[in-house]
């Protein structure tokens, strides 16, 4: 018996040599243990986002802590208390979490609410928290100063009833600071004194408040403001504690869609004002701003049918991921969806291109209405969007009948003055991205905008 119980230990230490070395541990890891086991965990939790650090260490300090804290706090395991609570603890719950999520991730939808139509978009978010992941109350703006200011007023009615249902429905609510100055942006994070000020009072409103964390939108930054900001970053999520830190990001182009073949690229191009890297070290889920594309896209003009001037095509959304999960964890990444559209006024110039003149954003309702005005039928355009051409206005040859240019084609050339284009998102383009999404492996999708004006389709395919 002892003879065959030697070789059942021997076999079993043999199995165990040669299992991969990241296998998760059994026994319960916290604080203070370093080994194997613990080099196991700490690479999982590199790969998932969950430790900053590119090493794993085998010793479980303040980092692998503070790691496991925003994982039990992300799948709703514990998000407070001491370690005899099992905060910070790798036990036997966690175990069977992490594990689960190191097979497959749960694909999150989430989505900002715009102060300036807080009635309708909470109104409308309402009976469908059920979907959703996160809020985000776009509602926070930025004096010149570098302080906060409550723009949306999220302590009063309606935010403190709708916090109130997100919070009982497990949805998180991530505030938005938006801020937009490059020069003030600058200003306020190259000075010590100012940044930490500023990272300890978003910290403070995010604790006091009793959200789940911050999103950070600072838009328009200069170049050198790039090792500032990550400073910022780096100080914020220290201050945030267990609390997530939410990033969102202007979109950024591969060289290829942004210059044309033989093209000259200037010594600049490649100035960034966001460090991928550092933002992958510190934010928790990094909120791709996958919209506005216009005519920006040289590649795509180059071989879509025209017009074409999209708020997103999903080909472009592709290009931006694949470069963005060069530098940041797929776990990390969340895709923006557009939900509204934008009218333009198109020229023909004397090369036959096209010029296009942005004239407004609308939500998709005033583009339906005025088709229906008209008698169009919008159609699928290249980009996957709906959208129609309407005559602006046309000259008649002499001796013509004047009747009006058929809208969904180009009048022709010796006639063309200018055309309108209307292009918008609607709950199809949305499903198209939530399907690239799920193809690309990211973490989920956040749409722009929930006002209770986007295609009510929408909450169909947030699913």
């Amino acid at each position: 018996m002892k003879r065959i119980l030697a070789t059942m230990l021997s076999l079993f230490l043999l199995v165990s040599f040669f299992l991969p070395s990241r296998a998760l541990a059994a026994r319960s890891l916290s604080i203070g243990l370093s080994g194997s086991d613990v080099a196991a965990l700490q690479n999982v939790l590199i790969e998932k986002g969950y430790l900053a650090t590119g090493k794993a260490t085998g010793y479980f300090g303040p980092l692998t802590e503070a790691g496991i804290k925003k994982f039990q706090c992300d799948q709703n395991i514990v998000c407070a208390g001491t370690r005899a609570s099992g905060y910070g603890v790798y036990g036997p719950r966690t175990q069977a979490a992490l594990a689960g999520a190191s097979s497959i991730n749960q694909f999150e939808f989430s989505g900002w609410i715009p102060y300036w139509r807080t009635a309708t978009g909470t109104a409308d978010v309402l009976p469908h928290l059920s979907q959703l992941t996160s809020v985000m109350p776009f509602g926070y703006t930025m004096k010149n100063d570098g302080t906060l200011a409550d723009t949306a007023k999220l302590r009063e009615e309606p935010w403190t009833s709708f916090i109130a249902a997100a919070k009982k429905a497990n949805v998180r609510v991530v505030p938005t600071v938006m801020w937009g100055n490059g020069e003030t942006i600058h200003r306020v994070l190259s000075n010590t004194a100012t940044r930490i000020a500023l990272e300890d009072e978003i910290a403070n409103v995010v604790k006091q408040s009793g959200f789940d964390g911050i999103d950070i939108d600072f838009e328009a930054k200069k170049h050198e403001t790039i090792d500032y900001f990550s400073t910022f970053l780096k100080g914020l999520d220290m201050r945030l504690g267990n609390k997530l830190l939410y990033c969102t990001i202007e979109a950024r182009m591969p060289l290829d869609h942004r210059y044309s073949p033989g093209a000259v690229i200037p010594p600049d191009a490649m100035d960034y004002a966001n460090d991928y890297k550092e933002i992958n070290k510190y934010c928790d889920r990094v909120e791709i701003m996958a919209y506005d594309q216009g005519t920006i896209d040289v590649h795509l003009n180059g071989i879509r049918s025209k017009p074409y001037a999209p708020v997103a095509d999903p080909a472009w959304v592709e290009t931006l991921v694949t470069l963005a999960a060069k530098s940041i964890s797929k776990n990390k990444i969340i895709v923006g969806i557009p939900t509204y559209g934008y009218e333009y006024q198109i020229s023909l110039l004397p090369d036959a291109s096209f010029e296009y003149k942005v004239l407004w954003p609308f939500n998709p309702r005033y583009a339906i209405d005025i088709a229906k005005k008209i008698g169009i039928t919008p159609t699928r355009t290249g980009a996957g969007e709906l959208g129609f051409l309407t005559t602006s206005a046309t000259s008649v040859p002499a001796g013509a009948e004047a009747t009006e240019a058929e809208p969904t084609t180009i009048p022709p050339v010796s006639t063309l003055i200018s055309l309108n284009y209307l292009t918008w998102s609607d709950a199809k383009a949305i499903a198209d991205k939530v399907a690239l999404a799920r193809k690309l492996g990211v973490r989920g999708v956040a749409v722009f905008k929930f006002d209770g004006g986007q295609d009510p389709g929408m909450w169909g395919v947030l699913k």
